[in-house]
């Protein structure tokens, strides 16, 4: 028959406690050494017991597993304290300074410049990148250009159809100019023009043959009252001489 399972919590019993912990460490500690060895880890293991007494194991030397597990604990947390952050901002800046001379050499090179001790290798990389860059500069070119087109397309049919509205309003308001003028024209019609049919003659042409006649009848008129006058001093310088 198998044990039952353990519960995982304290145990109360001093004596069984204190067995159970003999038995696990020496069970730990073999774990342990087995994992060193087969695995070809670097491990180090601590364990102090309820009444303060040290046991450990190390497949090396404890104070090298302790120095390297401080080392890794700072470069994964290194603003943990002071002089890690000093050492982590100091290797930032280093390295950023290395990508801007490196940037620099190569934005050299692409401008022709600084390339005696270059090989044809490295020539024909930097021509291959000039040709990339000089291919996607023409893409982008092309595209802007085409959206530009597209924008005027857009805008010259938006205009024409502005221009149609405009075109059929002017027509609607020729008609009704042209419905007005036939209106007046009924309304004042010129004298000598009364017994002319209707809507035979163009508006335009009504108008002209109005504004020729206007000033030979006002002519016409002139003359009448000359001739009056005439007349009417002629009668009354007869009328004098018969007085005499």
């Amino acid at each position: 028959m198998g044990r039952g399972k353990i519960v995982i919590k304290r145990i109360e019993s001093t004596t069984n406690r204190q067995v159970t912990f003999s038995k696990r460490r020496s069970g730990l500690l073999k774990k342990a050494r087995e994992l060193s060895i087969l695995c070809d880890a670097e491990v180090g293991l601590m364990v102090f017991s309820c009444t303060g007494r040290l046991y450990e194991f190390s497949s090396t030397s404890m104070k090298a597993i302790i120095d390297r597990y401080l080392k890794s604990k700072e470069e994964q947390h290194p603003l943990l304290n002071p002089n890690s952050q000093v050492k982590f901002w100091q290797r930032e800046a280093e390295t950023l300074r290395q990508q801007q001379q490196n940037l620099e050499e190569i934005q050299r090179q692409l401008m022709g410049e600084d390339l005696s001790g270059s090989s044809i290798e490295d020539l024909h990389h930097i021509e291959n990148q000039l040709q990339m860059s000089l291919n996607s500069v023409r893409k982008r070119k092309e595209q802007l250009f085409t959206q530009e087109i597209q924008e005027l397309n857009r805008m010259g049919q938006l205009i024409h159809q502005e221009n149609i509205e405009l075109y059929k309003k002017m027509n609607h308001a020729h008609q009704e100019n042209m419905e007005l003028q036939k209106k007046l024209y009924a309304e004042e019609e010129p004298i000598g023009l009364s017994n002319r049919p209707k809507n035979t003659v163009p508006y335009a042409l009504a108008v002209t043959s109005y504004e020729e006649h206007e000033p030979r009848a006002n002519f016409k008129l002139s003359q009448s009252n000359k001739n009056l006058n005439v007349r009417a001093q002629t009668k009354s310088a007869s009328l004098g001489l018969q007085l005499i």
